[in-house]
């Protein structure tokens, strides 16, 4: 499975950016997806995961509210929709695939396949 990530930009705070995954040369539509960001010198963070029937979602509780996950298994993506963006959300954001179909999960570990990161740049 081959994942690429686009949608990223620079914005201010309390602008929105909606982010794209889009999956070729595989198998997509049969497992749970999640997005996760990484800011420089910090870890690999949760932020969103969703069920391949894209009818239950898990998010993080710093983006509860604000970000929106979903996802259009015919064009084998998913988004991730973010309003009200702060500073703190600048990061490199990843899409990844999980080794599931129905557990959402926020550990880095459970997901096999990752995307190449898209940039998101918040100013203040």
């Amino acid at each position: 499975v081959q994942l690429q990530a686009s949608g990223g930009g620079l914005v201010q705070a309390g602008d929105s950016l909606r982010l794209s995954c889009v999956a070729s040369e595989g198998t997509f539509s049969d497992y749970v997806m999640g997005w996760f960001r990484q800011a420089p010198g910090k870890e690999r963070e949760f932020v969103a995961a969703i069920t391949w029937t894209g009818d239950s979602t898990y998010y993080a509780d710093f983006v509860k509210g604000r970000f929106t996950m979903s996802r259009d298994n015919a064009k084998n993506s998913v988004y991730l929709q973010m309003n009200s963006l702060k500073p703190e959300d600048t990061a490199v954001y990843y899409c990844a695939r999980a080794k599931t179909r129905f557990s959402l999960s926020g550990n880095v570990r459970n997901y096999d396949y990752w995307g190449q990161g898209t940039q998101v740049t918040v100013s203040s």
